[in-house]
């Protein structure tokens, strides 16, 4: 028996949540968000995603309210998308698949690390920082390089992840940290 398109039936948040961000190549996406890449070229060459599924995962996250469409060049005009309230409350959902993949799935080795920035403590498995004891927003999270990434990317992305960062600053301007996204 052939799956539905969609979750329509289903009285469930979870059914409801994956109609946003089940799509494949969806949450990736979001999470190279968080990562700090912002434009078209940036996610096509670091994910290595289709064009055109490129295209309409980025038109939903926007129509969804979790990524923001935003001009940053008039001529010729170009786009980013910058994640607002709704997708930094996918922080949590990321960072937990994230923590059960490494413990759940054979053979995982971490790719990153994420520590709270002001004090350099790896975040507890809730994304609370255990010295200070208080839940860290992605605005404060750093994210280091893990014993799992490729320590010689074929794309500029890649590279550009390989240095300690802070989340949510856009890639390519690190000398610029952005504090709030939205």
């Amino acid at each position: 028996m052939a799956l539905g398109k969609d979750y329509a039936h289903q009285q469930c948040s979870i059914a409801r949540a994956l109609e946003v961000v089940g799509e494949r190549w969806t949450l990736l996406v979001v999470r190279d968000a968080f990562y700090g890449v912002r434009r078209y070229n940036d996610f096509l060459v670091h994910l290595g995603v289709p064009r055109a599924v490129l295209a309409a995962r980025l038109q939903a996250l926007v129509e969804a309210g979790v990524l923001d469409k935003r001009r940053y060049q008039e001529s010729p005009p170009r786009d980013e998308y910058v994640l607002t309230e709704r997708g930094l409350a996918l922080w949590p959902v990321l960072r937990s698949l994230g923590a059960w993949g490494r413990a759940e799935v054979p053979g995982a080795v971490p790719v990153r690390h994420f520590h709270h920035a002001d004090c350099g403590t790896e975040l507890g498995p809730y994304g609370e920082c255990p010295l200070c004891r208080v839940p860290v927003p992605p605005a404060d999270v750093e994210m280091r390089p893990g014993a799992g990434l490729d320590p010689d990317p074929a794309d500029p992305v890649g590279r550009a992840l390989l240095a300690p960062r802070r989340l949510l600053v856009p890639v390519g301007r690190e000398d610029a940290p952005e504090r709030g996204n939205s």
